[in-house]
């Protein structure tokens, strides 16, 4: 399965909010039509990537209104020089149940392309996917859609040190991200100083990151849980996402400072 940098890092982030033990019943979004979430990644000084989330109603599947969230990214600067990604996802998720009914992605890093359609069949357990089927149990995500569904779960007794496993789908099977909650803490991001709810997600040391790794994100302790800052260290240097721009939120940010 080959990921980028760039890949690796936008999917840690949507599942940042993960950290409910029992998934709650969902009563109404803490997200709603035309949201936008943009986000820079800086290799040190240098801007290396930008990405940008949105949030659309979708069309109908099976009756069901859906939202359609689609997440662009692309590198910037000189390594859309020397690397060029152009990167893709999109999901349909119900209004009501947030689960997912299709997701698709079309992923270009430097020659390598993928893309892929996949569709969830919540009924049957089976997801269908361009590499063949796949049987599940349970509540199993996207790794777009598992993000929104997270933004909604009930956190009220979340303690440091608490761990949470989440179960995605991506490429060629079903995966699991483990996640470790540190605890509170203020972080700056250029739209300014929050409150957040730190977290602490596991990454495999290999050709990227170094065997003590570690990949920290912060996310708002308030309605809205967005990301606002993460941090990974890599085998040479290390990258920061940061959170530049937020339009169309159900509810207004909160900073403590500007």
């Amino acid at each position: 399965m080959k990921k980028s940098l760039f890949t690796i890092i936008l999917i840690t982030n949507c599942f940042t909010a993960v950290f409910s033990q029992e998934l709650k019943s969902i009563n109404e979004p803490v997200f709603k039509v035309g949201e936008q979430l943009s986000y820079r990644l800086k290799y040190g000084i240098f801007t290396g990537a930008e990405a940008n989330l949105r949030i659309e109603d979708g069309e109908k599947i099976n009756g069901h209104p859906t939202f359609h969230i689609t997440a662009d990214g692309k590198t910037a600067g000189t390594f859309d020089i020397f690397y060029k990604v152009r990167n893709r996802y999109e999901t349909w998720v119900d209004h009501k149940t947030l689960l997912p009914y299709l997701y698709q992605e079309n992923r270009r890093e430097g020659s390598w392309k993928h893309t892929d359609k996949v569709s969830f069949d919540h009924e049957s357990g089976k997801i269908t996917a361009g590499k063949g089927g796949f049987q599940f149990k349970g509540r199993v995500f996207d790794f777009v859609s598992a993000y929104y569904f997270a933004r909604n779960i009930d956190i009220s007794k979340i303690k440091a040190g608490d761990k949470f496993d989440l179960p995605y789908f991506l490429d060629d099977g079903i995966y699991t991200l483990n996640i470790t909650y540190i605890g509170k803490e203020a972080v700056s991001c250029s739209l300014g100083k929050f409150n957040c709810l730190k977290f602490n997600p596991t990454i495999i040391p290999g050709r990227i990151f170094k065997q003590n790794s570690k990949l920290y994100l912060w996310i708002t302790d308030d309605n809205n849980r967005i990301p606002i800052k993460a941090n990974v260290g890599l085998i040479v240097g290390s990258v920061t996402m940061d959170l530049t721009d937020a339009k169309g939120l159900k509810y207004p940010l909160n900073p403590i400072n500007k």
